[in-house]
């Protein structure tokens, strides 16, 4: 029977930014850069189910954010 693979545990000692400035934002996305290189992802509202992406990766996305390539999804 084929298991399914455990996500990697994130450090403990990360240290989380908001990627908003509004206080009274109900929910929000927060980015911890981790000493390994590895940056992790979470809301606010599941703080334990965390995405882990590599820097190379997370650079190319923000380049294309800056960019407008994912323009299209805003207001969706």
């Amino acid at each position: 029977m084929p298991t399914t693979p455990t996500p990697p545990t994130p450090p403990e000692n990360l240290t989380w930014q908001k990627a908003t400035d509004d206080e009274s934002a109900p929910e929000y996305i927060e980015v911890a850069f981790g000493a390994d290189g590895d940056v992790h992802l979470r809301t606010n509202t599941e703080p334990d189910n965390i995405v882990t992406t590599t820097r190379v990766k997370w650079d190319a996305f923000v380049l294309g954010v800056k960019a407008g390539e994912f323009d299209h999804f805003v207001g969706l």
